[in-house]
């Protein structure tokens, strides 16, 4: 924590200044700290340091994702050692480079958030565009505070709460708690909420940038994890009523097409360029996804793969299954022409996830729709975070917690016509279970985590993962409920802070 916070608090307000090519906004000469903080281009150039580590490869693209993988959905796709223990919960994987970095950039953007909460009040300039910019701040913070809390929060321990006005040379040790964590994100969403606009208010050039039911959103999943099931579902009802969202009708595989990156139903994603003056910006997990070496045609990593237990999850005739997986002998687009799948030699998987590959459909996609350079695979499309579709599947939870079977069935029946499943009654949370599992494969709403809040992830870990044919490709893992609810703290966040910060219990 202490190189964290004081790090940016130096750095902090020149980064504001640089390009931020999500939002682009552009730079206007590096700033000082006595002339800082004045004017109405200094609050936006703040906004957009915001969004500034929304274009590095292991905020969105990789980083966090690693604990998703830890899920049966996936498996790590090649001979990556560092990721392999991670998944298998072997503590090796501390203080190695795949997710050490997780703190320090969530941080930057808490303290960058912390500043404009603290600093842009004072400055003289419209107050529409300050409130909205103050609610971007509220909304990004508890955005990332929510990340971190959920991944390495439990009930013996939170992560550390920084507010504007901490001393950054100062560490700041663990909260008692992750519901102390879920308290103050709560407290920070809501003011979010105030704040900020209707996405429909928005002007064309700030779409990518906070909005009222994204905070909203983002309340109900705070509050379902923290078991609070009555203001889950209120949160939710709020976003559903709010008359700004609907799933896309016209079939699941167009959920995830470019043309769709502002449908009524995102949420929130990660506004993704293959461009963006020749480096592209956003998430790479579309690349990262892509069978390694993509068949001799672009440079796909093949890093998560699915498995046998993902594809056999989903009901006869469920569209979302051939939309989100490709198996050996389908039929695909790739650069403008059609290809049989077959999976690269050294894969560990003779699956791949699908969900991301329409960019890559197009004949000659190269740099309209695909980066030119595939080490660093960003597409035009928006890497979802949060979708219209899961705040039913929050609202059908926390009916059926609170109101027992049936109670999610509206919800959950519009998410299975879309998927061309036949309507059901009396779904219980096994039926959620699957419902939420299907939806969102291979997205950042997060099996993994989802697996460990609902109690069943010893069970299913327990349980070896296979390929389409059967064969086993990754043996069952020991998962101790007691330890690795939570991850490994990194460990420079534990040496920085002097011993102030410690490891979470049994890692």
């Amino acid at each position: 924590m202490k190189t964290n916070i004081k790090y940016f608090a130096v750095l902090a307000i020149g980064l504001f200044s640089a390009c931020t090519k999500q939002l682009d906004i552009e730079p206007q000469g590096p700033p000082s700290a006595n002339n800082f903080w004045k004017t109405k281009e200094d609050a936006l150039k703040a906004q957009g340091g915001m969004y500034e580590k929304y274009g590095d490869g292991d905020y969105y693209g990789r980083g966090m994702f690693w604990f998703i993988n830890a899920s049966d959905d996936m498996v790590t796709g090649r001979n990556k050692p560092e990721g392999d223990n991670i998944k298998n919960f072997n503590r090796s994987y501390i203080g190695g480079g795949y997710t050490e970095s997780q703190w320090s950039m969530r941080y930057a953007i808490i303290k960058r958030a912390n500043d404009i909460i603290e600093h842009v009040p004072g400055i003289n300039m419209d107050e529409n565009l300050k409130k909205q910019i103050i609610g971007d701040a509220y909304f990004n913070a508890g955005l990332v505070y929510f990340q971190l809390a959920s991944n390495y929060g439990n009930d013996k321990a939170g992560i550390p709460i920084v507010t504007p006005g901490t001393d950054p040379a100062k560490p700041v040790a663990k909260a008692q708690n992750v519901n102390e964590n879920y308290d103050f994100i709560i407290s920070l969403l809501l003011k979010a909420a105030d704040n900020l606009p209707y996405f429909s208010e928005m002007k064309a050039t700030d779409y990518g940038k906070a909005h009222k039911t994204a905070a909203w959103a983002y309340l109900s999943k705070v509050y379902l994890f923290k078991k609070d099931y009555v203001n889950a579902a209120k949160y939710a009802d709020m976003v559903i009523s709010s008359g700004q969202h609907d799933l896309v009708k016209t079939g699941f595989v167009d959920v995830f097409k470019a043309s769709n990156n502002w449908s009524k139903e995102y949420i929130w994603s990660v506004v993704c360029s293959p461009d963006a003056g020749g480096t592209g910006w956003g998430s790479i997990l579309p690349g990262v996804m892509l069978t390694n070496k993509a068949w001799g045609i672009y440079n796909g990593w093949g890093y998560y793969l699915p498995t046998k237990e993902l594809y056999d999850s989903y009901e006869a005739g469920d569209q979302r299954r051939e939309a989100t997986i490709l198996k050996p002998g389908d039929k695909f687009m790739f650069f403008g022409a059609e290809r049989t799948f077959v999976k690269d030699a050294g894969a560990t998987s003779d699956y791949q996830f699908k969900k991301y590959m329409d960019p890559f459909a197009y004949a000659d996609p190269v740099p309209k729709h695909v980066n030119p350079n595939g080490d660093y695979g960003t597409t035009d499309l928006n890497v979802p975070l949060m979708r219209y579709a899961e705040v039913l599947l929050i609202k059908a939870e926390a009916a059926i917690q609170t109101g027992g079977t049936g109670s999610g069935d509206s919800e959950l029946n519009k998410i299975r016509t879309r998927a061309g499943l036949a309507p059901k009654t009396g779904m219980t949370m096994v039926d959620l279970k699957r419902e939420r599992r299907n939806e969102l494969a291979g997205e950042w709403a997060d099996r993994h985590r989802d697996l460990v809040r609902w109690g069943d992830a010893q069970a299913t870990y327990a349980k070896p993962l296979h390929d389409s044919k059967g064969n086993e490709i990754w043996p069952a893992r020991a998962y101790n409920p007691q330890v690795h609810n939570v991850w490994a703290v990194p460990q420079r966040e534990i040496d920085n802070s002097s011993g102030l910060i410690k490891q979470n219990e049994g890692w």
